[in-house]
């Protein structure tokens, strides 16, 4: 049967505005969307469920089915009537405190310390009165997805600076946890492969399912799981961090699976950021049979749990050793991956087929080399210090302009690095970045 064009989709902006207050009146229960969301009032439902039940409420059939599609033929029905359609950001679910609620909203409206915008009174006197305009709603970027491609093992190994035995290791590690994390000395690629790991479980370059966050040292649990936040009217409401919403997706397509790669993993409290999920993440823990109740959780929600398609890949920098260090009882929960700078003959063959003129690739293998068993000799330093090859994987498409290219990556990066590295040592210092750049 042929999808009836948007124009002949009969709804009225109060049909919707009345499926609107339904879903208040029943809670957050309709299900999530997993590009869209439709706005209104500061809250976000799925566009196709508000149609739905609109679609219901204008027949009188509580069985009816709306005949449009999710996406762009239900958002042009509803962009039509006036209402906003914005692609999702980090935090997508509606507070559970909603209109309808008043006694808890206002408990919440007391957690704001900003001023309290006086009430427009009651009647305006003067037929005449100027009114001021409504605040334009800001329309966020349309999602720009690009089409997943095939990728399997020899596309990977091309890439990556590592054997069939290393990454099919890797690969085992993460389908036995379910989580992994990637350590080694900065620039070795971790993030990289991390991401190429993903699609090597998808067998595509799939976007939709890989979801990329950064840890840092402002990154909280409510930013992750749950908790308050300001709203755009600069009011808290209860809201649902990047991992609750990212689970949500991956509970509704729980055929495929899903990667959430957790970047710069010990930059963070790793261990108050995580909370719940230091037992959910277990892969014996997972699905609703292990669910717990969050503590921002209103009574009566569902509590949470993390489906069994949920993978979780974490990067760490060795390097870092002013950071919080994991515990024992996180460690417990992944397995762990090492790597190492790759001077050797795959960063060669890469570097040649690239253009780059044997000289230089000798040149710069042969230094970075011998300057890394100078830094893993180093008792105050060690291997985790070592510069990695990352820094060397984008030469210049000309191949007249590789000498000024490495010296300029040698003289701006790592000698710099070399000067942090032996700031009590200057002696040392000048010495090594003299045998680098001479």
């Amino acid at each position: 049967m042929p999808t009836p064009p948007p124009d002949l989709i009969q709804l009225t902006r109060a049909q919707v505005l009345q499926a609107l207050r339904h879903m208040d009146a029943e809670g957050p229960r309709m299900p999530l969307s997993t590009v869209y969301d439709l706005v209104y009032k500061s809250k976000r439902y799925a566009p196709r469920a508000v149609a739905q039940l609109a679609y219901r409420l204008a027949l009188g059939q509580p069985d009816a089915v709306w005949p449009l599609p999710a996406g762009a033929p239900t958002n042009q029905v509803l962009e039509k009537l006036s209402f906003t359609i914005a692609t999702k950001r980090p935090t997508l679910e509606n507070s559970p405190l909603l209109d309808g609620d008043v006694a808890a909203q206002e408990q919440m409206q007391e957690l704001y310390t900003g001023p309290v915008p006086e009430a427009p009174p009651a009647k305006t006197r003067r037929s005449d009165a100027a009114v001021p305009p409504a605040p334009a709603e800001v329309q966020e970027p349309v999602a720009s997805y690009a089409a997943p491609e095939p990728y399997a093992k020899p596309q990977a190994l091309a890439e990556l600076f590592m054997s069939e035995e290393k990454l099919d290791a890797a690969l085992a590690a993460l389908r036995r946890r379910r989580n992994l994390i990637l350590q080694g000395p900065p620039g070795t690629g971790k993030t990289f492969l991390a991401r190429r790991l993903a699609w090597l479980e998808l067998s595509a370059t799939d976007a939709r399912r890989v979801e990329l966050v950064q840890f840092h040292p402002s990154y909280s649990y409510e930013d992750f799981v749950q908790g308050f936040r300001p709203d755009g009217q600069g009011q808290f409401q209860l809201q649902n961090g990047i991992l609750l919403n990212f689970c949500q997706r991956a509970a509704q397509d729980l055929e495929r699976p899903y990667f959430l790669l957790i970047d710069e993993l010990n930059r963070g409290n790793v261990a108050r950021i995580f909370g719940e999920l230091l037992l959910l993440l277990e892969a014996d823990k997972r699905g609703p049979a292990h669910a717990v109740r969050l503590p921002y959780a209103p009574a009566g929600s569902a509590p949470f749990f993390v489906p069994d398609n949920v993978h979780i890949i974490g990067t760490l920098n060795l390097a870092d050793r002013s950071l919080a260090p994991l515990d024992y009882a996180l460690r417990r929960r992944f397995a762990f991956v090492n790597l190492k700078p790759e001077f050797g003959p795959p960063l060669q063959q890469f570097l040649s087929e690239q253009g780059v003129p044997e000289a230089i690739i000798t040149r710069l293998t042969t230094r970075l080399s011998d300057l890394n068993h100078v830094i893993a000799d180093d008792p105050e330093l060690g291997p985790d210090y070592c510069i990695g090859h990352s820094y060397f994987c984008q030469p210049p498409p000309d191949p007249a302009e590789a000498t000024a290219w490495l010296q300029l990556i040698l003289d701006q990066e790592i000698a710099p690095l070399l000067t942090d590295y032996w700031l009590d040592q200057p002696a040392k210092a000048a010495q090594q970045t003299k045998k680098l750049l001479s």
